[in-house]
C-alpha cells in the first residue's frame, strides 16, 4: 500500500493505493496518529481492505469523534463497500 499525503487548510487528505491488509495497517495507523482532526481518506485506488484496516478506521473514527472533528472516506469502489 501506497499512502499519499495532502494539506487543504485544516483538512489532511490521505490517498491510500494498493492493498489495506494485516501487513500495511500499522502503516495507515501511524499515519494517522500525525494527522490532524479533520481527515478525508481517499480510497479511488485502494483495491482491498481487511478487517485490520476497518480496524483502523473505526479507530481513527472514534479518535475523530472525541475531538470534535470529521472523517470522510471518498471514492469507495463496490468491491470495498461490500465489506
Amino acid at each position: 500500500m501506497t499512502i499519499r499525503k495532502e494539506t487543504d487548510g485544516s483538512t489532511v487528505k490521505l490517498f491510500l493505493s494498493g492493498r489495506l491488509d494485516t501487513s500495511t495497517a500499522p502503516e495507515l495507523e501511524a499515519e494517522l496518529e500525525s494527522c490532524g482532526i479533520d481527515l478525508l481518506l481517499d480510497f479511488s485506488d485502494l483495491s482491498y481492505i481487511s478487517s485490520a484496516g476497518l480496524r483502523v478506521l473505526l479507530t481513527a473514527q472514534k479518535t475523530v469523534n472525541a475531538a470534535d472533528g470529521s472523517l470522510t472516506i471518498a471514492h469507495v469502489n463496490e468491491e470495498i463497500m461490500e465489506v
